[in-house]
């Protein structure tokens, strides 16, 4: 479950934009503020970025790649309808923008959560960019959010095909396989993105989660302490808490039975002795 994210970078949204692609024409490439507006942008400086941009687009109105990272970093900046202005900006000057189609459809999906206009956007991008991994991945999520699993593991097996090492693509298609209660299959997935990114947050939590339905939950226990090792979400911790009563219970059980059975000898052994020893008058 993603939420809108004030840093709209390409590591942090999963779109697959590279600023390597944010070249510019020949005459961006020649300015000295092109390439520091891309630094403030890498570095998380949004207001630098922005201010740079902007005084470059009163220059160069015409350039698509400027109004992409303007928007970009508007999006930074939390303001996702300025963003989405100039985004569709860039698309008016350079219809096959590859990129800047790929960032509008990331606000489809997690912004508007208008999920048909994302799976547009993105499929555009794949017949842009046949063999770019990256636009099926993405549209593999949108088709998810939309509900629809089979397109989903379609689109997130393309991207396996093209780019094998690809972690994100998956942890993704193993979350469907969840949804779709194939175990075995989550769980070889789950395990592939981890052999790739050992760190990997969502496929840890996803092996915890399959793993837990096998009844490994010692297993499920290590996935999970592996997430709270680096991260503070108490849910993690409050799984963790329930996975170890489920794999405990049973000493519980045999607490409270031998408490019952104490009690209870004790009430009927008194009550046999003490007649005994009660004589009548």
């Amino acid at each position: 479950m993603l939420k809108f994210s004030a840093l709209p970078l390409a590591w942090v949204m999963g779109i697959g934009l590279s600023f390597a692609y944010g070249q510019g024409s020949p005459q961006l490439v020649h300015e000295a503020q092109w390439e520091e507006g891309k630094r403030y942008l890498a570095q998380g400086k949004g207001e630098e970025a922005r201010e740079i941009f902007a005084g470059l687009l009163k220059r160069y109105p015409r350039e698509a790649d400027l109004h992409l990272f303007l928007g970009l970093a508007l999006l930074k900046l939390r303001d996702p309808q300025g963003a989405e202005r100039h985004i569709r900006r860039a698309l008016v000057l350079a219809p096959d923008h590859a990129e800047a189609r790929t960032l509008l459809g990331w606000i489809e999906l997690e912004v508007r959560r208008d999920y048909a206009a994302a799976i547009e956007h993105y499929a555009a991008v794949a017949q842009l960019r046949p063999n770019f991994p990256e636009a099926y991945n993405n549209l593999g999520v949108a088709w998810k959010k939309k509900g629809e699993l089979d397109r989903a593991v379609e689109n997130f097996s393309r991207a396996l095909e093209l780019r094998p090492d690809y972690g994100e693509a998956w942890s993704n298609r193993g979350w469907v396989y969840v949804e779709r209660k194939k175990w075995r299959e989550a769980l070889s997935d789950f395990e592939q993105a981890l052999r790739i990114r050992p760190q990997d947050e969502g496929a840890l939590y996803g092996l915890s989660h399959v793993l837990r339905q096998r009844r490994d939950y010692a297993g499920a226990q290590r996935a999970l302490k592996q997430i709270m090792a680096r991260s503070p979400n108490f849910v993690y911790w409050l799984e963790w808490g329930e996975l170890e009563l489920v794999r405990y219970y049973w000493v519980l059980l045999v607490v409270v039975g031998g408490f019952f059975v104490h009690a209870r000898w004790k009430r009927l052994g008194g009550g046999f002795f003490g007649n005994r020893g009660t004589k009548k008058a």
